[in-house]
């Protein structure tokens, strides 16, 4: 199925009292055409979005006092944060003009905010570059590294891909900045609504449900299911969809989790996408408080065999602080859990590009920032092995 063109015209919901108070962070509620579109989807019901079928109830959602104690116990403090300076490739603008030599190159910028270089063109997920994810800049979750680099040296892209409305994930001063260098943004059923709300024009942003597709550059672009759920105010309506993404090229494919709980639905979207050259997917930010909304290391390398990918990079992890397990556990066990598996990982450092048919020297790294000095630095493990043989990409299955 193919998305809809970009809605041109959409009368705005009416403003009430408070409006003039509601931080810009907030975004806007959807309306008009958009919300009688969001109304007609398969996936919105009583009033909502739900969840994909099959994934099971959501677990009620913990209260912030429910929540608190785990993260003021002192035993746990002192290793959700590095011990010493995460290290951060400094690539260079000369780095990203040179053309990737397989056709394929990622570049992992922190948390979920990847650059990938796709069959001569450039896609860039869920770009964060505050230094908090929060609607203020006072307060909210800290970036524990720079950004490897400045937004001025990432752009021209061919399009901005965001999974969902988070604030870790949609990033409002980020937006603005996007906004007035003409790329094309392509997201989630409802979100639109924010991205008009900061400046973006409506002929420039591609809203899709599932399964839907949409043309750029010469790529295709597809939101695939996720479990998870959305919301940036105070009072969330459940409006806007979230979402997990396909890009696909004439010679290469990727995916990227955005946000997510495990499902059984992954091996059914390797069927019918796959298989994937890399797959880019959420390890981090897990607790036992909310399990159906992120996935653990263990999950996480679930989804990816299942998804038939090549080469798994985890991503949501080690940029902010926002579940209480230690800071190095997303990686470790993503490392531990491609070994049981018996696939190929790529974990590097924030800003170094690599591309996954070449192979990456796996470095424990982050066991150096995570620890004491005395307690020595990463390990060298094996490295990733290259493609000997690509695999064959099949036709999608209707």
């Amino acid at each position: 199925m193919t998305g809809s063109r970009p809605l041109r015209s959409r009368p705005q919901p009416p403003r009430r009292p408070l409006d003039a108070l509601r931080p810009a962070a907030f975004g806007a509620d959807p309306g008009g055409e958009r919300l009688a579109r969001i109304r007609r989807s398969p996936h919105f019901a009583d009033g909502a979005f739900v969840n994909p079928a099959g994934a099971g109830p959501d677990g009620p959602r913990p209260s912030p006092l429910s929540v608190l104690p785990a993260y003021l116990r002192k035993e746990g403090r002192a290793a959700r944060t590095p011990a010493h300076p995460i290290p951060v490739h400094p690539t260079t603008v000369a780095d990203l003009a040179r053309p990737a030599a397989s056709g394929l190159r990622l570049t992992w910028l922190g948390h979920s905010s990847v650059l990938a270089e796709i069959d001569g063109r450039r896609v860039l997920f869920d770009p964060v570059w505050s230094r908090r994810c929060s609607p203020f800049a006072f307060a909210g979750p800290r970036r524990l590294h720079r950004v490897p680099l400045p937004l001025a040296e990432v752009v021209p892209v061919d399009a901005v891909v965001v999974s969902h409305d988070h604030y870790d994930h949609l990033d409002m001063p980020t937006v603005r900045a996007l906004a007035r260098t003409g790329t094309l943004f392509v997201v989630p059923l409802g979100v639109g609504a924010h991205l008009e709300h900061w400046g973006v024009p409506a002929h420039r942003v591609t809203e899709l449900d599932w399964h839907e597709s949409t043309t750029a550059a010469g790529l295709t672009l597809t939101a695939t299911p996720a479990r998870h759920f959305c919301g940036r105010a105070l009072r969330n309506s459940q409006h806007t969809l979230w979402a997990s993404w396909v890009v696909a090229g004439p010679e290469h494919r990727i995916f990227h989790s955005g946000d997510t709980g495990y499902f059984p639905g992954f091996a059914g979207l390797g069927r019918r996408y796959g298989p994937f050259d890399a797959t880019m997917v959420q390890v981090g930010a897990y607790s036992e408080f909310w399990p159906d909304v992120h996935m653990t290391p263990e999950e996480g390398m679930r989804a990816h065999v299942e998804l038939r990918g090549a080469l798994m990079m985890p991503i949501h992890w080690g940029t902010f602080v926002l579940a209480p397990h230690p800071w190095a556990e997303p990686a470790e066990g993503t490392l531990a859990a491609a070994r049981r598996h018996g696939t190929r990982i790529a974990v590097p450092p924030p800003g170094l590009p690599f591309e996954p048919a070449a192979g990456l020297p796996l470095r424990t790294w982050w066991r150096a920032v995570a620890v004491r000095p005395a307690d020595g630095p990463g390990e060298s493990v094996e490295a990733v092995p290259p493609v000997t043989g690509r695999p064959q990409l099949p036709a999608r299955v209707p």
